[in-house]
């Protein structure tokens, strides 16, 4: 965690690993880095959502990649697995809520061709599970649209674990 000021004058090297385990496109990463100094908190936040919003399809898959399974428990011990650990902490399924969460899992991931995500925190295994089941019936661009958002959340979310206001 560091803190404004230090994020704005740090070498880009250092932080620039930090930028990806909150969203794993490099360009993004590299445009928030690029548009340093940030007066505030606020103005940080605000970019990263704007690059985050502005991501193409395939980078929006190659940050798909970071996340595991919803219900699945990211392997590895580094700040990426960690946090994403933390945010499905919620996520402790009765054997039938599991089942319903991994049959729920293989079907979005047939029908879209991707792991489902959503911003997990603070939800319980049924209401991930009942998200996921009602955006079953999404078509694939408003999926696409829901998915998007969803990395954006998540992205601002470990965005405010590295980054504190001065």
């Amino acid at each position: 965690m560091v803190v404004l000021d230090e994020f704005n004058s740090m070498e880009a090297a250092w932080l620039r690993p930090a930028l990806l385990d909150c969203c794993d496109v490099p360009e993004w990463a590299d445009a928030l880095l690029d548009a340093r100094p940030y007066p505030d908190l606020d103005s940080l936040l605000g970019t990263a959502e704007q690059l985050a919003g502005a991501l193409r399809p395939e980078a929006v898959e190659r940050a798909l990649a970071a996340h595991p399974r919803i219900g699945e428990r990211a392997p590895g011990s580094g700040r990426g697995a960690s946090w994403s650990r933390e945010e499905q902490s919620r996520i402790d399924a009765d054997v039938e809520t599991a089942a319903a969460l991994r049959s729920a899992n293989r079907l979005y991931e047939k029908r879209f061709g991707r792991v489902f995500l959503i911003c997990a925190t603070g939800l319980t295994s049924s209401e991930v599970l009942a998200a996921l089941l009602l955006r079953l019936g999404n078509d694939p661009e408003t999926e696409a649209a829901v998915v998007a958002v969803e990395l954006r959340k998540i992205a601002l979310l470990r965005l405010r674990r590295v980054v504190v206001p001065a």
